[in-house]
């Protein structure tokens, strides 16, 4: 049982490994999360039956549960919602893996026979901090994308050395417990430690960041599960938590390029304006006194008519107003006419890695459409509309020569080489970053105002009226 045991680990891992690789394009996401649920299927069946559990009656029990949760979730969570939902599972898989830890520190403690190791110890330690940490982190990062906890970046006194001084005190009492294993409530102590930690590490962290955030309390995750799998001597779980831990990593870092910022920019504090709102509705405090153009959609759709090429710039105004079936109608009404259509996908647009190719796909828009920044920010001087719908600082020609501008150096897409640019949003108000977006006032911009899905489909109905 013990080779079958180890065979059946390997395959799981080998669908892991595929299921990483075909998440990175959308053509192959799909079939990569299918890849996953089957090796995750077989690690779990396959974990059951070779630790002989004695009774199956609470294991049955939690498999309905949770099933009938994570349904419930998959069909009633919408779009819109899907970043505080990975925000929350984050935080679920980082409290599994603490609690393992914890049960395993009790079991071996009640166990007469059982020995507590050093190695076993250290992993104990890990998990609880790096679990605890992703629960409470998370749960701060669901709080601020669902508006329930602030999205400004939040500083207090002494805000580096207090969590500085917490980090120690965690170190120092993992190690008494690694010399004196049974101290209990230095094992508590610790546990409840982490769990505060991970609220003031994130805490600071401001709405703009929160992709980055997301991605690396995701890696954080896979850590913890990696440093469970030790505690359990448990093949396959260590080599899963690696590759999420890994990966997870990778995108963080992804993220950060797409920022222009170092993760340690991001953790220790991030924008100061970020997530705050504007001084009024009608723009920033600092905003320029300059007119703005504006048009109807009757005069938006005879822009779109004379065009050849458009290229389409999604942000999270166009996830709030659940707008993505109304563009691919628009692409639709566009490609009929003969012009060339097609998306630019800037890597921190939305609240998770990933978020605006998400919402595009649900709408069965092409994923050949689909052009991140590096594949067509060079062509935008040869694009005759460029379409800004919902998004804000990731056009904002300010990262690329405003050193005072808190997103300077941020690689934007060059929305403003187009012939035309049109954004749409409901207002003239700041992004993330809390800033005046420049591009309003350009010679060759256009506001079109409105919620996204009602502008986008007045748009296309003058558009098919043409």
């Amino acid at each position: 049982m013990e080779i079958l045991s180890h065979i059946i680990y390997l395959i799981s891992s080998v669908f892991f490994i595929l299921g990483i690789k075909k998440l990175g394009s959308p053509k192959t996401a799909r079939v990569g999360n299918q890849f996953a649920a089957i090796g995750m299927l077989l690690a779990i069946v396959i974990t059951l039956f070779d630790h002989q559990i004695i009774s199956f009656t609470y294991i049955i029990i939690g498999l309905v549960l949770g099933s009938a949760i994570g349904a419930l979730m998959a069909t009633k969570v919408q779009m819109t919602g899907m970043p505080q939902m990975v925000g929350l599972l984050n935080g679920f898989g980082g409290g599994a893996s603490a609690l393992v830890a914890i049960s395993e520190y009790f079991k071996i403690l009640n166990e007469p026979t059982m020995m507590f190791e050093v190695n076993t110890t250290i992993t104990i330690i890990l998990s609880i901090l790096i679990g605890s940490v992703t629960l409470t982190g998370s749960f701060i990062a669901f709080g601020k994308l669902q508006g329930i906890v602030t999205g400004a970046v939040v500083k207090y006194p002494l805000q580096h050395p207090i969590n500085f001084i917490l980090l120690m005190a965690v170190i120092a009492g993992g190690a008494y417990i690694v010399i004196n294993p049974m101290e209990i409530n230095i094992l508590l102590v610790i546990v409840g430690v982490s769990l505060v930690l991970g609220v003031l590490l994130v805490l600071p962290i401001g709405g703009a960041d929160m992709p980055v955030a997301v991605s690396l309390l995701n890696s954080y995750s896979g850590l913890a599960a990696s440093a469970t799998g030790f505690v359990l001597g448990n093949n396959v779980l260590i080599i899963a938590g690696a590759l999420v831990g890994a990966s997870g990593f990778i995108l963080t870092m992804i993220m950060c390029r797409g920022m222009n910022r170092s993760l340690m920019n991001v953790l220790l504090g991030g924008w100061d304006s970020a997530g705050s709102a504007p001084a009024a509705a009608g723009g920033a405090k600092d905003a320029p006194q300059k007119p703005v153009k504006s048009v109807d959609a009757e005069e938006a759709a005879m822009i779109f008519d004379t065009a050849s090429s458009v290229v389409i710039v999604p942000g999270y105004g166009m996830a709030v107003a659940q707008a993505q079936h109304a563009i691919r109608d628009l692409t639709n009404a566009l490609e009929k006419k003969g012009i060339k259509v097609r998306f630019a996908i800037h890597p921190v647009a939305g609240r998770m890695p990933g978020h605006m190719n998400v919402l595009l796909a649900e709408a069965n828009i092409d994923y050949d459409k689909l052009y991140a920044l590096e594949d067509i920010n060079d062509d935008f001087s040869n694009t005759d509309v460029a379409f800004i719908i919902g998004a804000n600082d990731v056009v904002n020609p300010a990262a690329r020569h405003d050193q005072s501008s808190p997103i300077y150096g941020m690689p934007i897409l060059n929305v403003d080489y187009a012939k035309t640019v049109i954004m749409n949003k409901r207002s003239m108000n700041v992004g993330y970053a809390g800033i005046s977006n420049e591009l309003f006032f350009y010679d060759n911009t256009m506001m079109y105002f409105g919620d996204a899905k009602d502008a986008v489909s007045k748009l296309v109905n003058e558009i098919k009226a043409l």
